[in-house]
């Protein structure tokens, strides 16, 4: 890396990780960032050197795999400095628990465990350093659980109680700790369920926020904002609702959701 400014910024082959790897790359941060798809994280990387002249490495991970997690951490302590930390990895369409358990356990390990590695790696030289940022991509399912997505909205939930845990450890610190929690976002996120998610895109009433806008604010709010920022109106609108629902009668809201 050509500076000791540096984003590391996982899953960020397209939509909001993408997003917030050109909104920092045009502010001049040399960026580390992770995704699965090869040809199209290398091109996006090409993109992002050419256009704003900064430096940006690309590490091809599974980060529900334990063994290239621990390569990732090798690789990640080898940075001479990072600015940025944002977890931003996940994935969806995981059904029903007792249909398929396993696929619960590795959206574990991607959303939490991943997560907290990267962060238990970074957070103490960022101490060191008396600067430094974190932003763990939750949701606005997190304040939702629904049928078919127990361990989604477990997980996202987690990200947040761990992002306001860690500000509360941090921030007397000089560290920034976010829990971005979006709502529905036009990313292919959705394209990748297949019909599932087709099926969401049509049938969703409220409106969908477009992933630059959702990391401009996450950032524009970073410094003086709240830990946990819920993007959009509609969306601080729902959770506030949703919040105020006795449990009895969201359970029952939910019942025809298969």
């Amino acid at each position: 890396m050509k500076r000791d400014r540096t984003a590391i910024i996982t899953g960020a082959t397209s939509g909001i990780g993408a997003a917030f790897a050109r909104l920092l790359a045009q502010k001049g941060y040399d960026l580390f960032i992770t995704g699965r798809r090869e040809g199209k994280i290398n091109a996006f990387a090409g993109e992002l050197r050419e256009k704003y002249g900064v430096a940006v490495r690309v590490s091809i991970v599974e980060l529900a795999d334990q063994d290239q997690v621990d390569r990732l951490i090798e690789e990640v302590a080898a940075i001479p400095g990072v600015a940025y930390l944002i977890n931003n990895a996940g994935f969806g369409k995981v059904g029903h628990f007792i249909e398929n358990p396993q696929r619960h356990h590795a959206m574990l390990m991607v959303h939490v465990l991943a997560a907290m590695r990267l962060t238990g790696a970074v957070a103490p030289r960022m101490v060191l350093a008396g600067t430094g940022a974190i932003i763990n991509v939750a949701s606005v399912a997190a304040f939702f659980p629904m049928p078919g997505s127990a361990s989604y909205s477990a997980t996202k939930r987690f990200l947040v109680t761990f992002s306001e845990s860690l500000h509360m450890e941090l921030s007397s610190k000089g560290i920034r700790v976010q829990a971005l929690c979006p709502g529905m976002t036009r990313t292919d996120f959705h394209e990748r369920m297949g019909s599932d998610g087709e099926k969401i895109r049509k049938s969703y009433f409220l409106g969908w926020m477009l992933p630059d806008k959702v990391a401009r604010l996450s950032l524009r709010h970073l410094a003086s904002g709240p830990v946990l920022y819920v993007p959009g109106f509609v969306n601080k609108l729902l959770v506030r609702i949703v919040s105020k629902l006795p449990r009895r009668l969201y359970y029952n809201l939910t019942k025809r959701i298969r």
